[in-house]
């Protein structure tokens, strides 16, 4: 059985370090792995430790994707956790470990979802669409009409066989509870939905086509990315819906505000340098993010410097990196390589004698 490995969310070190010791330890296991780009990859190691670690977890896990956890901390949130200084033991257990519920997970997957009778020759299989949204996926499946056959030459009457059961309605795995961020980064849901909430103004969303109707301000919308939402909390809307519910809201707006906003409220921890690789958009209902934004153009900083020069809490420093950093304005600022040492020049006579 044959498994990929990918890496991301990690500086360059760390992945230097990750490859070394995968290597070792795929020796070590029996060559099963494959190291592949960590679009392709059936499992992903994250750096959870780094900067920006978190938020590629955020992206991963909306997709559904198999995460590896590499974290000197005890965290819960990913499928799997590989202990932090890396070592090349500790992940040729775990990769072991991983080999072993691979099958057993195919298994249930199968017992889940039984293969159906075998499409005959020269028939294409039907698509069957598998609809995001729970309450989408309860509405009852038609019956399945099969049209008569031609009729042709009388044939000796066979055996009657059973007849193949007609195949299970499509059923949508559903997905685990998170925050809004998580919903956003990850695509979903793919159909046009409400959400609403009992302290926050409705919201509209087409994630698809990036974009969202709802209020022009942003904070009153803070309640919904306050708690975990789970697939049912998004409301399916047919066409009619859609566009007179929409057509009160005004004009369409870009998601990318809204990851911003989810970013701002994330309250994930930030260390080390950051800089901005282009000017943000910056909202009128936080006039100091301006200031902020001045100072981080002028090169990499940490939030305490930035929030120093800017003269704003630190805090709003953290909060506006981490909305940056969810619109893929901000960026950790690259570690500069330890400088090599002075080349030593051997002495000369009168060197020599000078140290006498």
């Amino acid at each position: 059985m044959a498994l990929t490995l990918g890496m991301t969310g990690m500086e360059r070190h760390t992945e230097a370090e990750v490859t070394a010791a995968f290597k070792a330890a795929n020796v070590e296991i029996g060559g099963h792995w494959t190291l592949v780009d960590s679009e392709h990859a059936d499992y992903v190691i994250i750096d959870m430790d780094s900067l920006y670690g978190p938020m590629s977890w955020l992206r991963l896990h909306g997709l559904g994707r198999k995460v590896i956890g590499l974290t000197s901390t005890d965290r819960q949130q990913t499928d799997y956790r590989l202990p932090h200084p890396i070592s090349a033991s500790d992940l040729a257990v775990l990769l072991s470990e991983i080999e072993t519920d691979a099958p057993l997970l195919a298994d249930a997957a199968a017992a889940k979802h039984p293969p159906t009778a075998s499409t005959p020759a020269g028939i294409a299989p039907a698509e069957v669409p598998a609809e995001p949204l729970a309450a989408i996926a309860g509405i009852e499946a038609t019956d399945i009409i099969e049209a008569p056959a031609t009729a042709t030459t009388p044939e000796p009457v066979a055996e009657p066989q059973a007849t193949a059961p007609a195949p299970p309605a499509a059923s949508v795995q559903p997905q685990a509870k998170q925050p809004l961020l998580g919903w956003l980064a990850g695509g979903r849901p793919t159909l046009r939905v409400r959400l609403q909430h009992a302290e926050a103004p409705p919201l509209l969303l087409d994630i698809p086509r990036g974009h969202w109707y709802g209020p022009a301000a942003l904070k009153p919308l803070a309640p919904h990315f306050a708690t975990p939402l789970e697939e049912t909390d998004f409301i399916a809307l047919d066409e009619a819906a859609w566009a007179e519910e929409s057509a009160r809201l005004g004009a369409a707006q870009p998601l990318a505000r809204l990851l911003w906003l989810g970013g701002l409220l994330s309250g994930a921890p930030v260390t080390g340098p950051y800089v901005l690789k282009k000017w943000p958009q910056t909202e009128r209902e936080y006039p100091r993010h301006f200031r902020i934004a001045t100072v981080m153009m002028k090169g990499p900083a940490d939030a305490d410097a930035i929030a120093a020069a800017a003269g704003v809490p630190q805090a709003e420093v953290v909060d506006f990196i981490n909305a940056n950093l969810a619109t893929g304005y901000a960026e950790p600022a690259p570690t500069a390589p330890p400088p090599e040492p002075a080349a030593t020049k051997p002495a000369g006579l009168f060197g020599r004698l000078r140290g006498h």
